[in-house]
């Protein structure tokens, strides 16, 4: 039989996940989990991780994105936003929340789901924050507010505080039964921005690459499967209150990340680093949410003190581990060269030309 390239995928998918489900551990008893959501980016790690623990899983979303992705997982169809009936009379023991941006909406599930389902995990964010200044900033940090006259539309400037009024809406709603898992950027196979796959995707390819600042400046992230793996740990041993999903402060830089990158793919790239007047002369300095970012999960130290020195240790306390850099950027790349050809031109970094005329530029400084 010749399988064509999609089924092939979905074949190699439901294997691994028929490979990684085990025994539950010995602490652990088997839960009913419902997903709002459940494709995308973070989703399908979640049912991994989750299934891996002998879960049983429910996704409810509105079937857009390949239903045939989970062989084996109930899916329920529907619309968050005025549109749950199909989660009506259904109980389960944890919902996962990891579709929710907006308050009015994640209010609608929260308010049906609280007789039928006593935990509630919502996935948020790092850029609930009022702001990044602070080094050593924990889950008790000033939060960022909504005035309240927003529009319902993904802009950088409200993303985070629409995610923290969802916040008010679940302590509201459920109390101390909610549970806020708060990661800083997601890297890892599947991540569709592209924002950390840019770096060592650049540095695999050789030649003269130009990065910004300097080798020292931090670069925040979190391998999507330690996230997935922490989500688990929650449904498995539910408490409430927020979780700061973050690599330990100081761990990671910009520079280690290319060594890292020099490690794995052997590439023998010059790496010329660009300072930041330089960078703001030339315009390629942009705001730290800003989608298609010309130089992405970094930015100046001037104001954001805070980034690269945010604590995750009540995370950690609770079990949060990280796999090795090295592994993360393997794994990411790996993914990256199996996909099509039109996604070989990422959606973030510096595009080759404007690349090459920056570094002329810096060759004439």
């Amino acid at each position: 039989m010749t399988l064509d390239r999609r089924s092939a995928l979905k074949l190699t998918a439901a294997l691994a996940l028929a490979g990684a489900a085990g025994p539950l551990s010995a602490e652990a008893k088997p839960k009913k989990v419902l997903i709002l959501g459940g494709t995308g980016f973070i989703g399908p790690h979640f049912v991994k991780a989750l299934a891996a623990g002998g879960h049983t899983l429910t996704l409810f979303n509105r079937g857009k994105r390949d239903p045939e992705a989970h062989p084996g997982i109930e899916q329920l169809l529907g619309d968050r936003d005025g549109k749950l009936e199909a989660l009506a009379d259904r109980s389960w023991d944890a919902v996962i929340d990891n579709s929710g941006y907006y308050p009015r909406v994640v209010r609608q599930s929260a308010e049906l789901l609280k007789p039928r389902v006593p935990h509630y995990i919502f996935i948020s964010t790092v850029a609930v924050y009022a702001d990044i200044a602070t080094p050593g900033a924990d889950e008790a940090y000033l939060r960022s507010k909504i005035a309240g006259d927003e529009k319902e539309e993904f802009d950088p400037a409200t993303y985070g505080p629409f995610k923290s009024a969802c916040e008010d809406v679940l302590t509201n709603v459920y109390g101390a039964r909610a549970t806020f898992v708060r990661p800083t950027y997601i890297a890892g196979p599947g991540d569709l921005t592209d924002r950390f796959t840019y770096w060592p995707f650049r540095f695999s390819k050789g030649g003269e690459m130009l990065a910004p600042g300097t080798p020292a400046d931090p670069m925040e992230y979190i391998d999507v499967r330690d996230l997935a793996d922490f989500v688990r740990t929650v449904v498995e041993k539910p408490d409430g209150g927020a979780y700061n999903l973050i690599v330990p402060p100081g761990s990671n830089t910009l520079g280690g990340v290319l060594d890292a990158s020099r490690r794995v793919t052997g590439a023998d790239t010059r790496v010329t680093w660009a300072s930041v007047d330089f960078l703001r002369a030339n315009g390629v300095v942009e705001s730290y949410l800003k989608r298609g970012t010309q130089l992405p999960l970094w930015m100046p130290r001037e104001g954001n003190a805070g980034y690269g020195q945010r604590s995750s240790a009540r995370a950690v306390a609770k079990g949060l581990k990280f796999r090795a850099l090295e592994d993360t950027i393997r794994d990411t790349l790996a993914w990256q060269a199996a996909r099509p050809s039109d996604a070989q031109t990422l959606k973030a970094g510096l595009k080759p030309e404007r690349e090459a005329e920056l570094l002329q530029l810096l060759r004439g400084a």
